[in-house]
Parts: structure tokens; sequence; C-alpha cells
């Protein structure tokens, strides 16, 4: 999706920014968000991986903001890509995923920054600023130790209440699976397909900063989930 440029004076130096993201309604909300900020500007938007990768090449583009999960490539994949048809561009992530298995992986590509989406539109905006000045920038809950770039070993989420961190159908489905429910007797009892169990299984894992079904028990019983 190509977003016509705003007006403004011909010698105003606007950061120009393309977004990707696989929620439309929240893509197309966070255009016209960052469309009214000054000195922003949004040249462009893909749904997808495949589309971000066809129109990257003839696009001139200072900062990539995009999200971790998109429903077409894995994001190492994605990078990698990315990295081969415009290796120096900026890229600042803007997503859900809380687990440091992703960070850490995405570092190895020089990201530029990460930010989840529970901030506001001037936090996102002084990223977006930061980024474009060659420096990093990091969610504050991701809890940076220093300017390498190294993290702790889990994300900081006992200051927060589960249904903050968690959706009500990840909760549903994060009960199940700690009573041993496999992936298609949780499809049947909550009427979704097996792929939406699995990538709800994924995205637990992600977002809570654990490694397999153990920890997802292990959070399930701290919060008092399950008994």
């Amino acid at each position: 999706m190509i977003i016509p440029e705003p007006p403004g004076p011909a010698n105003f130096i606007m950061l120009k920014v393309f977004i990707t993201d696989d929620h439309e309604l929240y893509l197309e909300g966070l255009v016209l968000l960052l469309n009214n900020q000054p000195g922003i500007q949004v040249i462009g938007s893909a749904f997808t991986g495949e589309s971000l990768l066809n129109q990257l090449p003839n696009q001139d583009i200072d900062i990539l903001l995009l999200d971790v999960h998109l429903p077409d490539i894995g994001e190492e994949e994605l990078l990698l890509k990315i990295r081969e048809i415009k290796p120096s561009l900026k890229i600042l992530y803007l997503t859900i995923m809380r687990g440091t298995r992703y960070i850490h992986k995405l570092l190895k590509y020089d990201i530029q920054g990460y930010l989840l989406k529970n901030t506001n539109i001037t936090e996102l905006t002084k990223a977006l600023e930061t980024v474009a000045e060659g420096k990093k920038y990091f969610s504050k809950e991701i809890n940076i130790l220093d300017t390498n770039q190294d993290f702790r070993n889990t994300v900081t989420i006992e200051d927060k209440k589960v249904d903050e961190i968690l959706s009500k159908r990840e909760i549903e489905v994060l009960t199940l699976i700690c009573k041993e429910y496999s992936n298609s007797e949780i499809a049947k009892k909550l009427f979704l397909s097996v792929s939406t169990v699995e990538t709800h299984r994924k995205n637990l894992i992600a977002k809570l900063g654990v490694n397999n079904t153990v920890g997802l028990v292990k959070f399930a019983l701290k919060n008092k989930l399950i008994e």
C-alpha cells in the first residue's frame, strides 16, 4: 500500500517510514497516527513479508517499522532478505513479542530497536527519532544491561497482571495446554483450527520468554491459572 505524501514546504525534511504489520486495522491506524506527527511521513506499508520485499527495492526509506510475526515468512529469513536488498536500512521492531529468544536472534542482524506494542505515540515518535540519529532504542521493559545490547535472562513481567500480558483466548489455550490437552483437542474444545492453536502456543512461548511447555506450566502455576 503506497501512502500519498502529505503537503508541506519543499525544503522541510521528513523522516520517511515504511510499516509492515499483518493486522490491517492496526496498520491503517498507525499510518494515520504517524502521518499526523511533525517530521514523519509514512511512505508505504505492507501486510506480508512478500509484499514488503517486493516494494523495498523501489522505496527510499529511512526506517522500517516491522512486526516480528508475519504469516508468510520467518523473522530471520525476512531479515536476511531485507539485508540483501538494503544492507544499511534502519529497522525498528514494533511487536507484542516479549521473549528474549526472539530479541537475541534479531540482534544478530543489526536491528536498531525493539519496541513493545503497549507503547504510546510519544515513545514511538521518540524511538523513530532516536533511530534516525543513528542510535539504538529498546523498550524499557526489555531491560538492557549495557550499551552493547546484552539482555537479562528473562523479561520482567512480574509487575504486570496476567490479563495485561495475555489475551483472554491465550489464557484459555494456556490453561488447556497445562491440562495436557493436545493441539487438536484444544482446537475442538475452543472451536478453532489446529493451526490457530499452534500459533497461540508459539505466541505464548514468545510472549512469556520461556523455551517450552514446561515453562508455560511454571508460569501458569506461579500465576494461579492452574493448581
